[in-house]
């Protein structure tokens, strides 16, 4: 199969949950023998979609790219003043706002937008991953009826998604690559449809880690600690768990820590107990979450939470923000993590963990089996490829009778 896809950002350094999904699904779909293009921007971040990296193409691991240049980087103040006011408040947007509010989010690049409407009829099938950016929604409107569409959308409960320039947006693919059942519930009840396509998922590998790595490289020390992963960023719930870490060690005093592995956006305690990383390579996030007590994800707005399922891989358990429907349906799902809403519950699950070891390694031993059962990198793909091969065929079939 011929496959193209679009993504607003794209390389093996770009951290978004997204951008590493489609990277992901591109190396491995062409390892098994597709013919995979990549449609993307010059940009490599998602702060201002500034032109970082050469217009042109290239391979990358068996990969084609094609970057094409941002118009124009994003100019935050600007940005964010229209965004609060397109997102915020009540009543209805005009529809050429919200427009207005699509090319400003960005990053918007016509060369790329022209580049598939004339090289679309090259592939079978074009994929574009998540729905919020400019890249998808040119996609959608331009190329919806004369291609086989297929998007993944990663998509979560968020201000938004309430806006009307989204409702053309996902009744134009004639398939959804779903990341989870949750993804469902959410558009049958923002777009009164239920979706075309399958849940997919998002593989997992299975290393076997060395869990002393990070003990050794970091001052974490002998003692338990709970492990944060990503952008420590108030948008994630980063505030609110360091809140409660707090609040925990100071009714319950001990040698738990709290790890953070990511870049700092807001201001963290300088505490003993607080460890701060930055970014580390994977060698060393594997074995800081293979010797974790507990993954915390304490995130309100998730579409799968790669960290989580990769977590359970590793064989720990985690806590997890109950008010978030894809972390809880995970937690039920697997019996590896225990949802929390509010204080209380996450210092009731700390205290659980901390004084039942054996009860953490069983559900981690639960969290392995079921990132074995749904997440397993073959068992996604064989999915996948399902999904596309159907979605082509009554494509081309529904062409055919026109």
């Amino acid at each position: 199969m011929r496959i193209c896809y679009v993504v607003q950002r794209y390389g093996r350094l770009i951290a978004g949950g997204a951008e590493q999904h489609c990277r992901e699904m591109a190396e491995r779909m062409a390892a098994r023998g597709h013919h995979v293009e990549v449609a993307t921007t010059c940009a490599e971040s998602y702060v201002d979609w500034a032109n970082a990296f050469e217009p042109g193409t290239s391979e990358i691991a068996g990969v084609i790219v094609h970057r094409f240049p941002v118009r124009q980087m994003r100019f935050n103040q600007l940005f964010n003043e229209y965004n609060r006011r397109m997102t915020t408040g009540r009543g209805p947007r005009p529809l050429p706002l919200e427009r207005e509010w699509m090319r400003l989010q960005g990053p918007e690049s016509p060369e790329l937008a022209s580049w598939l409407l004339r090289n679309r009829n090259r592939f079978d099938c074009v994929i574009c991953f998540t729905y919020l950016y400019w890249p998808t929604a040119v996609a959608a409107t331009e190329l919806a009826g004369l291609v086989p569409l297929v998007m993944h959308p990663t998509v979560h409960d968020e201000p938004p998604l309430r806006l009307s320039v989204f409702d053309e947006v996902f009744h134009a693919p004639d398939a959804f690559a779903l990341s989870t059942p949750e993804e469902i519930t959410l558009i049958e009840r923002r777009f009164g449809m239920t979706p075309p396509g399958a849940v997919i998922g998002i593989g997992v590998a299975m290393p076997d880690v060395d869990d002393s790595l990070f003990r050794r490289t970091s001052t974490v020390g002998s003692g338990p600690y709970l492990l944060y992963v990503g952008r420590i960023d108030e948008g994630k719930g980063a505030r609110e768990l360091l809140e409660f870490f707090v609040a925990f060690k100071e009714h319950q005093p001990g040698d738990l820590k709290l790890v953070m592995l990511g870049e700092p956006l807001i201001d963290i305690p300088v505490r003993d107990d607080i460890v701060v990383t930055g970014f580390v390579d994977y060698d060393v996030r594997d074995s800081a979450m293979a010797g974790a007590l507990a993954l915390v994800n304490p995130s309100f707005f998730e579409s799968f939470s790669m960290v989580l399922t990769e977590s359970f891989a590793h064989r720990r358990p985690a806590l997890v923000q109950g008010r978030c429907e894809v972390l809880r349906g995970h937690a039920l799902r697997s019996g590896a993590a225990i949802p929390y809403e509010g204080f209380a519950e996450f210092a009731a699950g700390v205290e659980l963990l901390l004084e039942d070891p054996a009860r953490a390694d069983a559900m981690g031993a639960a969290g392995r089996a079921y990132v074995e059962r749904e997440y397993d990198w073959e068992v996604v793909l064989d999915r996948y490829e399902r999904l596309l091969d159907r979605t082509v065929r009554e494509w081309s079939a529904l062409a055919t009778s026109r």
